[in-house]
């Protein structure tokens, strides 16, 4: 039987919801304020708490606060008389599952706690399979508690056993092809092959060729007749990195494949039938590619099918505790050290923006393990720090690393503002591909309004 709280100073009130629940056949307490509710939702076992929003000193903010930082798993719907958006707003933000406003109908309520429960029922699994991704897939778990992870965990244990294609969205380093992977490693495919390929790493006519093979003598160099990836994948998943990277005529090719399930090699007609799941990635606005003619809009609609958006590090600073001693653990059994960290580094990351998310936090703690004297990482080890403008001639502590990074975003800045904001034009005067210009950017920390 689920076990549920009601915080409400108003008697009545609690009265009333306690008879409907029960006679729903819930198990159910009452606090009669907003220090009791936080006391019982801090220490109590319960599977969802109804909070009324306004009440005394202690009021459903302080109860969902309470809950939350003791019971994670514990969720809490927000009960009030005064519906405004802004209280709406406070209330998700610090992890409340819904917001109903008075009155509302038996109906009402009772759907609500059924999706409260339903989400609780979920994360416990989830929870559970958090770790069996970790020991029975052998890659590099998930890591976090806060509420973007487990949604995202989530949609992996509906999704995956389906055969939809996946659309995954975020900035990079956000960990997309780590949920493609988890997708992969619990569908019915897991045994099967998974095959990634960055499409902004290859060039046209060479991932055409990758992709779907080619004839003998279709192309100089072509000596021999070739399969392609999609066929090694046959069976599998196929995940496309970078996949706003392609040009609008391989996309055409693309969205062919996927729809009729067949490829043609370079150089013949004959068609060849595959079974393969599509994922694609990317960390561009689809949207705006598509305005900007960029992207095809029919390709668009078809991968975008089950999408996951993965939100920034920045978003989920919950998480940090969690990531911070999953990476410190990983490069000490990988470095053979003792390294650990101050106390004070935690708090000082909270404040830090983190422009290339994950990836970069990974990278700054593998960096502090390595270079660490004493055993003990300070936040002057771990966080990076700006280079200091000097005047020409003048002696400089800089590394030669640091020189390079300054001259490149004085160089990137000043192509950027010529260009009036456009990535594309500044990369072309700047003699680099938008990508690797983009990329520059991501590691620099450079953000600019990019207007064509």
């Amino acid at each position: 039987m689920s076990k549920l709280l009601i915080v409400d100073d108003q008697r009545n009130m609690r009265t009333t919801l306690a008879m409907m629940l029960r006679g729903a056949g819930f198990e159910v307490d009452e606090a009669q304020n907003g220090e009791e509710g936080c006391e019982r939702g801090a220490q109590g076992a319960y599977d969802v708490i109804l909070t009324d929003l306004r009440m005394g000193s202690k009021d459903g903010i302080d109860v969902l606060r309470a809950t939350k930082e003791a019971q994670p798993m514990t969720e809490v719907i927000v009960m009030t008389a005064y519906g405004t958006i802004e209280s709406a707003v406070e209330a998700m933000r610090f992890g409340a599952f819904d917001y109903i406003q008075k009155p509302f109908t038996e109906q009402e309520l009772l759907v609500k706690v059924g999706k409260a429960l339903e989400n609780r029922r979920l994360a416990g699994e989830v929870a559970f399979l958090a770790t069996e991704f970790k020991d029975r897939y052998k890659f590099e778990s998930i890591v976090g508690r806060s509420r973007p992870v487990r949604e995202v965990l989530g949609r992996i244990v509906r999704i995956a056993p389906t055969d939809a294609i996946v659309l995954i969205t975020g900035e990079s380093g956000t960990g997309k092809e780590l949920v493609a992977k988890a997708i992969h490693a619990n569908s019915k495919r897991g045994d099967r092959m998974f095959v990634p390929v960055n499409c902004a790493a290859i060039t046209d006519t060479l991932l055409e060729s990758e992709l779907f093979g080619h004839a003998k003598g279709s192309f100089t160099g072509a000596i021999a007749a070739r399969k392609g990836l999609f066929e090694e994948a046959h069976g599998g998943t196929f995940f496309f990195d970078e996949i706003a990277e392609t040009s609008l005529a391989f996309q055409a090719k693309l969205l062919r494949a996927i729809q009729e399930n067949e490829i043609r090699r370079v150089g013949e007609n004959k068609p060849i039938q595959v079974d393969v799941r599509i994922i694609a990635a990317t960390n561009q606005d689809l949207l705006t590619a598509i305005a900007e003619k960029r992207f095809r809009q029919d390709l668009y609609y078809r991968l975008n099918v089950a999408r996951f958006q993965l939100p920034p590090l920045r978003e989920r600073r919950e998480d940090l505790q969690d990531l911070m001693t999953h990476f410190l653990d990983k490069y000490n059994r990988k470095m053979g050290t003792r390294a650990r960290i101050a106390d004070d580094v935690l708090e000082a990351l909270q404040h830090y923006d983190f422009p290339g998310n994950i990836r970069e936090f990974e990278h700054m703690i593998e960096q502090a393990v390595a270079l660490i004297q004493d055993g003990m990482i300070t936040k002057d080890d771990l966080l990076p720090t700006t280079p200091r403008e000097e005047p020409p001639g003048t002696r400089s502590g800089r590394t030669l690393a640091d020189v390079v990074d300054t001259a490149e975003r004085q160089a990137i800045e000043g192509a950027l503002r010529e260009q009036d904001g456009s990535r594309e034009k500044a990369a072309e005067s700047l003699g680099i591909s938008p990508t690797t210009l983009w990329r520059k950017m991501t590691r620099l920390g450079i953000v600019y309004e990019n207007r064509s």
